[in-house]
């Protein structure tokens, strides 16, 4: 079979109908990214296959360390052309890592160059995708790959304002922001939780005088995201505490924390169970669904993070044990009667039956799926990562009620990661009808494939959409 070929990871004949005729058209609907809304709100042009390729991408970044590539022409102020160099040096030892297939497929998507990426045919794609992307600023990629909805990733200390101007641009693919408050809520290191408490007063527009002032600010922000558009929360943590805290606990330890007194691991742990309820209320009340990804462990190159800072590629797939926080927090909420809608995402592949099973713990009417178990996330990002939670939450939830894919990138070219997911999704349905392990009825396996692929999603997250996708 040809490399990338247009049966790429369709090995039956049903799979092929499934993806050519359903999957293939189905419009992507991307509710958790970290795509730069500036960039949206500009309509950013880009100059170079480094603007829109290598800029942020810690994934290509970690394979040019691997291949030995010093870190000027990687994170540092090197040549632009020069770093492209460098990372199209690295593609060919890139073999057998998904970044090989993502590369090329990117390549040919975009710009369609199926010429393989290496040093001697660098200079000849470098010119011609920096011609081709005058010609394509980002709500053009938009329209290309019928991007419905993209969720961006925003703090609560973010004004908010370029998803204020995306608005009257008239777009087709909506753009609404994701509440992401973690450094809320992370006493690790006071001096920065402090500065960032003074950027989040400064969005605010108030003072803060107690833990309680803390929390209000935190609900207003959160109904400034509503506004906006939002209705998604987003919460990465190692690990979910399996902790108890109660409101006077909660104010003793704060107050101390604003003080900028040490507060104790077990205290910490206190803090994040307390805000993760109040975040997971705030949810609940207007309608909103969490995401809880857990599992890294973040930033283990201390020398490479005291030198750049966070997200760069430095980090790993963690041991950390999930069931207990993760259960006493659903526990909890569903106790309490303020569970949201909640997607669940694992980093360590050991735990993909543990959120299978716990995700079937607390479903309820009248949402299908209320409990999801999320996407192959991070390093699960490829085919045997989503083959793996593709098959265990078949056998243990319902497939059909998948919210499914979604790029989790800081790159715009990143859309065909969609492409492979549903190539995926459509090989391993049309191999289970053609073992007898499914019947072969069209209506009934279309249907799912493009539930999973849009339409889940859609009715899901319940977020107002151009009239062309409804």
């Amino acid at each position: 079979m040809p490399f990338l070929d247009d049966n790429f990871l369709l090995t039956n004949d049903t799979a092929r109908r499934l993806y050519h005729d359903v999957a293939a058209h189905q419009p992507i609907y991307d509710y958790h990214c970290h795509l730069d809304p500036a960039d949206i709100a500009s309509n950013r042009v880009y100059d170079n296959l480094h603007e829109i390729w290598l800029e942020g991408d810690h994934y290509k970044w970690r394979a040019m360390r691997a291949n030995g590539i010093d870190e000027q022409l990687i994170t540092g102020d090197a040549d632009p052309y020069d770093k492209f160099l460098a990372w199209a040096q690295t593609v060919p030892y890139t073999l057998r890592n998904p970044l090989y297939q993502w590369t090329h497929l990117e390549l040919r998507r975009y710009f369609g160059i199926d010429t393989l990426l290496n040093a001697d045919t660098a200079p000849g794609i470098w010119e011609e995708a920096s011609r081709q992307l005058k010609e394509l600023p980002t709500h053009a990629i938009f329209e290309k790959f019928n991007v419905a909805l993209v969720g961006t990733t925003d703090d609560p200390a973010d004004p908010l304002d370029y998803h204020e101007a995306i608005g009257p641009l008239g777009i087709d693919t909506k753009v609404v922001p994701t509440f992401r408050p973690d450094k809320a809520m992370d006493l690790t290191n006071l001096g920065a939780f402090n500065a960032y408490i003074n950027k989040l007063l400064k969005t605010a527009g108030r003072g803060i005088q107690t833990p309680d002032d803390l929390l209000a600010i935190l609900d207003d922000r959160h109904a400034a995201f509503h506004e906006a558009g939002g209705r998604l929360s987003d919460h990465g943590l190692s690990a979910l505490p399996d902790a108890g805290c109660n409101d006077v606990e909660f104010k003793h330890i704060m107050s101390n924390a604003l003080r900028g007194e040490a507060v104790t691991r077990h205290e910490r742990q206190k803090i994040t169970a307390y805000m993760m309820r109040f975040f997971a209320g705030l949810n609940h009340e207007r309608g909103w669904a969490m995401q809880l990804h857990l599992g890294p462990i973040r930033n283990v190159n201390t020398g490479l993070y005291n030198r750049l800072g966070p997200d760069i590629g430095c980090d790993s797939i963690g041991d950390a044990q999930q069931g207990h926080g993760l259960m006493r927090l659903l526990g909890t909420l569903s106790a309490e009667g303020r569970l949201p809608k909640t997607v669940l995402y694992n980093m360590n592949p050991n735990d993909n039956y543990l959120f299978a099973t716990m995700a079937g713990n607390f479903q309820s009417a009248p949402t299908p799926g209320k409990i999801q178990f999320g996407s192959g996330w991070w390093f699960l990002d490829q085919k045997d990562g989503m083959t793996w939670q593709l098959n265990a939450l078949s056998n243990i939830g319902l497939l059909s009620r998948f919210v499914g894919m979604l790029t989790d990138s800081r790159s715009m070219m990143s859309y065909p990661r969609h492409e492979c997911f549903r190539r995926i999704l459509c090989n391993l349905m049309g191999a289970d009808v053609e073992s007898g392990e499914l019947p072969d009825d069209p209506g009934m396996l279309d249907k799912l494939v493009a539930d999973v692929c849009f339409n889940n999603a859609r009715d899901y997250f319940g977020i107002e959409l151009d009239p062309r996708y409804n």
